[in-house]
């Protein structure tokens, strides 16, 4: 764990005014110490490395439309681009900041720079997140997260390394959000599926079937889980023997949903 390399860190007395960290506000950087931190008015930012594509390169940049945003959002790797897509999911994201600032830390080796992959702005509190593939995480990076650690903390932010996802997890998430957009139900069968599971948990298959149009039904039951309104359990693959259940918060009052 990038705990155990906190020992490489200068975290003496004022460590916090010595590390720093740059904004990119505009055309103008912008530095404050790590102390400061979480006075920057963050949704001011831009990214502080530019996203490029060039032919021969190794990793894949490219932009996700996140619903919770209602706007693309660039990204530098398809781990990258999960992770977006994870949040996105997550249901409380407010905002998602790629490369939000870059971080100038002290160890014992000398000065070190580092660019968190994100900055996650939730309901439940803001996220840095550093994502790496496990089988590529090296000391030096192992040291940079630590750092990365040490300042969200100091800022009161939760922190985050993420190294990779189930592949079942990958595959769920990645088909409810084929639903994720607005959609007209004309023919009402969200409000068919809705009530059939007010009266308990009902396999997927089943669940749709006992809408007047089945196959219409599918579409829009993805589109309800991805919106928290229908609930299924991820510890598994989605198949038609799936538990649906109405999610709690959507349990009927004055004759409405």
């Amino acid at each position: 764990m990038h705990e155990t390399y906190s020992e490489a860190l200068k975290l003496g007395a004022g460590w916090s005014d010595r590390w720093t960290a740059t904004w990119r506000m505009g055309r103008t950087p912008v530095t404050c110490s790590v102390r400061n931190l979480a006075e920057v008015e963050v949704f001011r930012s831009q990214p502080v490395r530019r996203f490029t594509w060039r032919t021969g390169q190794w990793h894949r940049p490219g932009l996700e439309y996140l619903v919770s945003t209602d706007r693309h959002h660039g990204f530098e790797s398809f781990e990258e681009e999960l992770l977006l897509l994870m949040a996105d999911f997550a249901a409380d994201l407010v905002e998602a900041l790629a490369q939000p600032f870059r971080l100038d830390f002290l160890t014992t080796d000398g000065m070190v720079k580092h660019t968190p992959d994100f900055l996650l702005l939730t309901a439940s509190g803001p996220w840095l997140v550093d994502v790496r593939p496990a089988e590529r995480i090296k000391p030096e990076d192992e040291v940079k997260f630590a750092a990365s650690a040490e300042a969200a903390l100091a800022a009161g932010w939760n922190y985050s390394v993420v190294t990779g996802w189930r592949k079942h997890i990958v595959s769920i998430v990645d088909s409810l959000s084929a639903g994720r957009r607005d959609l007209t139900d004309e023919l009402d069968v969200q409000e068919e599926m809705l009530q059939a599971a007010a009266l308990g948990p009902l396999p997927f298959g089943e669940l749709v079937e006992q809408c007047s149009y089945s196959v219409i039904a599918r579409a829009h039951a993805l589109h309800l889980l991805w919106h928290r309104r229908l609930g299924v359990d991820l510890s598994a693959p989605l198949a038609d023997s799936s538990l649906v259940r109405l999610a709690a918060g959507n349990r009927r009052r004055g004759g409405e949903w």
